[in-house]
């Protein structure tokens, strides 16, 4: 297979901004943003500043004609993706990869569907503080990619690639051998700290110090852990310790991503997490009354704000 050189993001959030800027500021690399209508439109004329940098990155209709990309990063918001995914059908070729960078457990299914499991390789972010406003995105730590294969005790060739595409674009990066573990971590992150920080609007700094919070953060991250165990996910509760070390390195002022949309009155991901807990709780009879309260109260939260 091909060395990666051609790249495409599909979501221009703020980890979509800062992947692309990456590989846009790497010579080597042809990179583009995929978008359509308003968003193309937006994209083409005021580009994306990205720490205090403009970047007048291509932008690519997914209605033209176009060649295939090598890699095709995704970065929507869960609820874009059913109506998205198949913008990516005229850049997907035979050597195409297609990494989600996506929140929660699904994107990698709702690719494979669609383009089959050959393409689609496992990816989560942990430890990026990135908040974004407008066309502007700024961040203090880019965290760390981890992806792969389900397991990966030997490295395939589609891994290598992408590792190589990384080292090549200066981003930083790990192949766990268990992948499925790591997506069960960062998903029980996720329901802790992105839904506890919502409906308190608190930035990072409050979960780096107030027990109070912490206490509603880690009653979530509990329920992830029950339920993984119940499912055959070797989640522990040292998994929520080890959270800690990853949250203390975040810009104090830094807000997670469902922060960010409960202030600018978006909908939010809160379907993807607590929706998604109450559903698996029913599923392996595993109770879940703090994501049933959190999902009850996101739910006013993004009514009254509509």
């Amino acid at each position: 297979m091909p060395e990666i050189k051609n790249v495409a993001i599909l979501g221009a959030g703020a980890m979509g901004a800062h992947y692309a800027a990456c590989f846009f500021e790497a010579p080597e690399f042809s990179t583009a943003l995929i978008a359509s209508g308003e968003r193309f439109d937006r994209l083409q004329q005021d580009g994306l500043v990205v720490n205090g940098k403009h970047y007048a990155i291509p932008v690519v209709n997914p209605e033209q004609a176009a060649s295939p990309m090598d890699l095709i990063i995704v970065a929507l918001k869960h609820h874009h993706l059913s109506s998205a995914v198949h913008d990516l059908r005229n850049f997907v070729g035979p050597d195409t990869l297609l990494l989600s960078v996506m929140n929660g457990l699904d994107s990698e299914e709702t690719l494979t569907a669609a383009y089959g499991a050959e393409k689609v390789v496992y990816a989560m972010t942990v430890g990026i503080d990135a908040v974004r406003e407008g066309n502007q995105v700024v961040y203090s730590k880019p965290g760390t990619v981890y992806f792969g294969e389900a397991e990966n005790t030997i490295l395939t060739e589609r891994v290598r690639r992408i590792q190589s595409a990384f080292d090549r674009a200066g981003i930083a990066h790990t192949t766990p051998t268990d992948m499925i573990r790591w997506m069960w971590w960062k998903f029980m992150v996720n329901v802790g700290v992105n839904q506890a920080s919502a409906v308190m609007r608190a930035p990072y700094s409050v979960f780096q110090t107030l027990p109070d919070a912490q206490a509603v953060m880690e009653a979530l991250m509990r329920e992830v852990i029950q339920v993984a165990q119940v499912a055959g996910v070797n989640l522990t509760e040292k998994d929520l310790t080890d959270w800690y070390k990853f949250l203390n390195t975040l810009s104090p002022q830094g807000k997670t991503s469902m922060l960010q949309d409960i202030e600018a009155g978006r909908k939010t991901e809160v379907e993807l997490f607590a929706g998604k807990m109450v559903s698996l709780g029913r599923q392996y009879n595993v109770p879940t009354p703090v994501n049933q309260t959190i999902l009850d109260i996101i739910h006013v939260l993004e009514k009254t704000a509509a």
